[in-house]
């Protein structure tokens, strides 16, 4: 089965695509930081016409890639939600035109699903059940993963997402967009630095309260007092950075401590964008040890792809699911627990 994958949930366009006999063959991306940059932050109606521009560019690329004609693919995969509303209307429009076209199944695949799929790319002795931490710039829950489409939420942040405290955090350090991925590696610098203003430990928010649920705008707000009363130079943007970093991963650490605990499952699997962030991937290496099996995706597909998407749909097609009619429907949000 040759499924091809198209995601374009916000501001990035991915393709690809998954053989069922020789893995994933091909993939694309484009990402739209350049676009967006000048305004601090994703612009909608900017990200859903650069989708529009570079969606069948990428498909052309991906089948070149494989050196396959459009005939040969059995089926399409798309993310139908959640996201931008535009912008996921871009790829399913695409998708479900194109399949109707070739007279193939589409099948519309969560976003969030997708993320966790990720890791078994690369790995094939990740196996249900698991316990998975998805941490993204728009989503931060702790979930049970028992087998495909039977997910169970443990915990969630009550406020921003992990992704999104980091991009606020260095917007108000005055750190150019995209932020989170900056402030990470101001925050890396800090054990090579040299006379950096002493910071008292952050606090740990929720950590004191019994549960997995998560909250993180209380620590933008303290960098904003820190801040206020410190220097506002180079070296205090290396050790607030750094303190709301620590903060952040021993928050996280002990709340998948607690939700490993709760699950019984000797599997974890760190999906999302900030699962590309060395700290956190070090700190829960350390505290899983040899006792928690610890996959990770490989960093390129951490962030938003179409590998993830063709992979996902692959896995659901496969057991024969199918979108339930040629009808263009996208969901800009999609609560995780109503995947079936």
């Amino acid at each position: 089965m040759h499924v091809l994958g198209i995601e374009s949930s916000c501001d990035e366009t991915g393709v690809a695509l998954y053989d069922s006999n020789k893995g994933l063959v091909a993939h694309a991306l484009h990402s739209q930081i350049a676009i967006h940059q000048v305004h601090g932050g994703v612009v909608p109606e900017l990200a859903s016409r650069d989708h529009i521009q570079h969606i069948v560019p990428l498909v052309d690329d991906v089948l070149n890639q494989a050196s396959i004609d459009k005939q040969a693919l059995d089926a399409i995969a798309y993310t139908q939600g959640p996201g931008l509303q535009g912008a996921l209307l871009v790829g399913a429009a695409f998708a479900k035109s194109l399949s109707f076209a070739l007279g193939i199944p589409s099948f519309g695949v969560h976003h969030l699903e997708a993320h966790l799929m990720a890791a078994m790319l690369d790995d094939e002795t990740l196996a249900f059940p698991f316990t998975a931490l998805l941490v993204s710039g728009g989503h931060t829950q702790l979930l049970r993963a028992e087998a495909l489409g039977e997910y169970e939420l443990i915990g969630e942040t009550l406020d921003d997402a992990v992704g999104e405290a980091f991009d606020k955090t260095a917007k108000l350090m005055g750190i150019d967009y995209p932020g989170g991925p900056k402030l990470a590696a101001l925050a890396d610098e800090a054990s090579s630095s040299e006379g950096l203003p002493e910071i008292a430990p952050f606090p740990r928010p929720m950590v004191s309260r019994p549960g997995c649920d998560l909250s993180f705008s209380g620590l933008k707000t303290h960098v904003s007092l820190v801040w206020e009363k410190s220097a506002k130079d180079d070296k205090a943007k290396v050790a607030i950075a750094k303190a709301f970093q620590d903060a952040v991963v021993e928050t996280l650490c002990i709340k998948v401590a607690r939700a490993l605990k709760q699950t019984g499952h000797q599997s974890l699997v760190v999906a999302g964008g900030v699962g590309a962030n060395q700290a956190l991937r070090a700190a829960l290496k350390a505290q899983c040890s040899d006792r928690i099996k610890l996959y990770f995706p490989r960093l390129a597909f951490c962030t938003d792809n179409g590998a993830m998407v063709a992979y996902t749909g692959y896995l659901h097609l496969a057991k024969g699911s199918r979108d339930p009619s040629h009808a263009i429907t996208v969901h800009a949000r999609w609560p995780f627990a109503e995947v079936e």
